[in-house]
């Protein structure tokens, strides 16, 4: 059980931001912080570093704590064992580390000011180093299902639901959106858009993270997102290259293997990493893939030198900077020791290390390959320029601090979150509608009992999804109750719902990944014999629909996370027309090669 530090005070982080002011404006931070950032003055940077300052840029690596310098008591027990340091700034201190990411179960993202005073607190640590360089900070904040920095931030729709909207601007400006808030908090590399095109219904890890399975549409958003991101001074990554839309197994905890001929991936997943490219993408992360085709020694991607330099590089002529995914997943360790993988990622031609399992297994490993002449200084050189780069681009050698009043101006801004809602209600998808039952309306059907899923939030995107329905609900004028049946609804809690729908005029269910054996399927059949209308909103994947029957109308959100739902109750009550089209196609469950409704479907409301 770890306990929640206070928030720090104003105070506090008036102190570290004017210090930091203060030692800029006196060159204090010199000398890296002053230094030209064309390649020279770069490459300058490089020739003063040590071989062990050179080895750390390389890496990424998470840490716990929601301060720099005084974590939690847990946080920095969590530190000692499993980096051997005590904070972050040690970290940044013992291994000179290039990147920090951010996770909110590692407590680093509490709340907006906490997380621009760790950032600044890291900062000051990587500008008191023996070369000053700034760290660059990341993060995987791709909104919808993925998100590391929750409320009071702006919450924007994901990916599949940014498919079914459909709309460039709209994908521009929500990654603006979310660029310009993580810039405020001192994040300046995010880990989205992803690229991947979901071509799979059973992918267990991608999903609704993908715009869509049409690799044409999926490239345009990609683009999209990738100036949104540019616009707002933050490094978009485009991932997991070449492509994870058709995979039955997470990378997580396997090693998945995509069966596509080296004409289908041209044609199916390398179109969105062209368009990121085409748009000037800043980082491309790899996945923990095997994808015989394109190599056939069979090594995850990530490890492969056809891929990543052959293809990424050569044929597609990317010279940005390559980022692991998180080398702590088993798709990456199945079939090297991890003091390899690091070794071998950049043999293949990656650039950043991405989040070890043992950071001093993995960085030791890089500086004896380097002793035993495995590896090049001048290969690492290579890989470091390419970061410093992009730290230049980003202008973290002219200021690599947050601001106070930055972030109350940006974070969670009432703008941001008008543009949220209006980008949300676009992406609510109807997908059934028998006989004109939706909207509804309080005079009709004032009594409404929403039961269903209620998946844990998104890192601080609230819920639970039952919950917001029936506020948001109610605050459009109905009587709304809310009863969690969960997941896998016992039989009791079938009969409960079922009790609780005695009288109602409409029963709303939150459906969430139903699967051939789920007792959500029970739910909803025990449900709609009752008589009493039944409406379901899919608030994960929209292929719910395809297992469930009897339902007088349904919905796909897309994600559980509140501006989705709050979007969805708009539509079911009629202040907002449904104008999302599917994304991906929704095949017969008993019949997969059937399609049920194809791409681009999507009802409106007739008017009344």
């Amino acid at each position: 059980m770890h306990h929640r530090a206070p928030a720090p005070s104003r105070r506090t982080l008036l102190t570290v931001t004017a210090a930091a002011a203060a030692a800029a404006v006196t060159g204090a931070l010199a000398p890296a912080a002053h230094a030209e950032t064309n390649d020279r003055g770069l490459q300058r940077i490089i020739d003063r570093m040590s071989l062990e300052e050179k080895v750390g840029q390389l890496f990424v690596m998470r840490v716990y704590g929601h301060s720099a310098t005084a974590p939690d008591q847990a946080d920095i027990d969590a530190n000692l064992a499993e980096i051997g340091v005590r904070t972050a700034a040690e970290l940044v201190e013992r291994y000179h580390v290039g990147g920090i990411i951010y996770f909110a179960w590692a407590h680093n993202t509490r709340a907006p000011q906490q997380i621009a005073e760790l950032s600044n607190g890291i900062q000051q640590a990587a500008l008191a180093q023996p070369t000053p360089v700034p760290v660059l900070i990341s993060t995987d904040q791709e909104h919808g299902i993925v998100c590391r920095v929750g409320k009071p931030a702006t919450l924007l729709p994901g990916a599949m639901a940014l498919g079914a909207g459909g709309s460039h601007a709209d994908a521009r400006k929500a990654a603006q959106i979310a660029g310009e808030e993580l810039a405020a908090v001192g994040i300046r590399q995010n880990y989205a858009p992803v690229a991947d095109v979901n071509v799979n219904p059973a992918n267990p890890v991608i999903g609704v993270r993908s715009f869509g399975s049409d690799p044409q549409a999926v490239a345009g958003l990609v683009a999209a997102q990738v100036k949104g991101y540019q616009r707002a001074g933050v490094a978009a990554t485009s991932k997991h290259f070449p492509g994870h839309g058709d995979t039955a197994v997470d990378s997580h905890y396997g090693l998945p293997t995509i069966t596509h001929t080296r004409e289908q991936w041209a044609e199916l997943d390398a179109p969105p990493f062209r368009a990121a490219i085409d748009a000037g993408i800043d980082s491309i992360m790899t996945a923990h893939i095997v994808v015989p085709a394109l190599d056939p020694s069979e090594d995850p991607a990530t490890l492969s030198r056809p891929i990543l330099t052959g293809i990424l590089r050569e044929q597609l002529g990317y010279d940005g900077v390559v980022v692991t995914d998180s080398l702590g997943m088993e798709g990456v360790r199945t079939k090297y020791g991890d003091e390899r993988v690091p070794v071998l990622a950049l043999k293949a031609g990656v650039d950043q290390l991405l989040n070890p399992p043992k950071l001093d297994v993995a960085w030791n490993a890089v500086l004896k390959a380097v002793r035993d002449g495995e590896l090049t200084e001048a290969r690492l050189d290579e890989s470091i320029l390419r970061i410093l780069r992009l730290k230049a681009k980003l202008g973290l050698f002219r200021q690599a601090y947050a601001t106070r009043a930055g972030v109350e101006r940006v974070v969670g801004s009432e703008e941001h979150l008008a543009h949220a809602d209006r980008i949300a209600e676009a992406t609510t998808t109807l997908l059934l509608n028998e006989d004109g039952f939706l909207p509804l309306s309080p005079a009709s059907h004032r009594s409404v009992l929403v039961v269903g899923a209620d998946p844990a939030s998104p890192s601080g995107t609230t819920g639970p999804p039952t919950t917001t329905l029936a506020t948001a609900l109610t605050e459009l004028g109905f009587t709304a109750t809310a009863l969690s049946t969960g997941i896998t609804p016992t039989a009791a809690k079938i009969e409960e719902a079922v009790a609780a729908a005695a009288g109602r005029d409409v029963v709303v269910v939150g459906t969430y990944n139903v699967g051939a054996t789920s007792p959500q399927r029970t739910l909803v059949a025990r449900l709609v014999a009752t008589g009493v209308p039944v409406v379901t909103v899919a608030i994960r994947n929209p292929y719910d629909i395809a297992r469930l029957g009897g339902q007088r109308a349904s919905l796909a959100a897309y994600s559980w996370t509140d501006v989705e739902l709050r979007a969805a109750a708009r539509v079911l009550a009629g202040r907002a027309r449904p104008l999302g089209r599917l994304p991906v196609p929704v095949q017969s469950a008993e019949a997969p090669g059937r399609v049920l409704y194809p791409v681009g479907h999507g009802l409106s409301y007739s008017p009344r």
